[in-house]
């Protein structure tokens, strides 16, 4: 786990100090830093995602790169769905809502085809879970 933390923790401070820019994996894609405060610890935590824009809005996907249980960011936007995300050089207040139906199969489908790795992933979870797709949703 602490692995991913530092792996986390540099393309935060990368994403930070180039406006919203980051390299290596990530490099060219439409990055985003959600905040989520933890659903039973009330710890405030951050994660960079990859992220779909929906007009104002941001569609990010609860994938965790294909696992079989949902990523505990997810869970905790479920919980505290308030939250904020750092776009570029912004911090912007969000509502999180998690899509279904299809609102949800548009935007995923467009997801797996900008970015197959996501195909890969939903490959992987087939039978076990659906990856959600959450709306970021601006608040006005």
């Amino acid at each position: 786990m602490s692995e991913l933390l530092d792996f986390n923790s540099s393309i935060i401070e990368e994403f930070r100090q180039n406006g919203g820019k980051v390299g290596g994996p990530f490099e060219g894609a439409p990055m985003i830093l959600v905040h989520h405060r933890g659903a039973k610890t009330g710890t405030e935590r951050v994660n960079p995602m990859v992220y779909q824009a929906i007009g104002d809005n941001f569609a990010v996907f609860a994938s965790k790169a294909g696992h079989p249980h949902h990523p505990h960011w997810y869970l905790n936007l479920v919980a505290n769905p308030e939250t904020t995300v750092e776009v570029g050089a912004e911090t912007i207040p969000v509502v999180a809502r998690v899509l279904e139906g299809e609102e949800r199969e548009e935007i995923w489908e467009r997801q797996k085809q900008l970015m197959a790795g996501f195909a890969e992933y939903e490959e992987k979870v087939a039978g076990a879970r659906e990856i959600p797709v959450v709306l970021l949703e601006r608040k006005t």
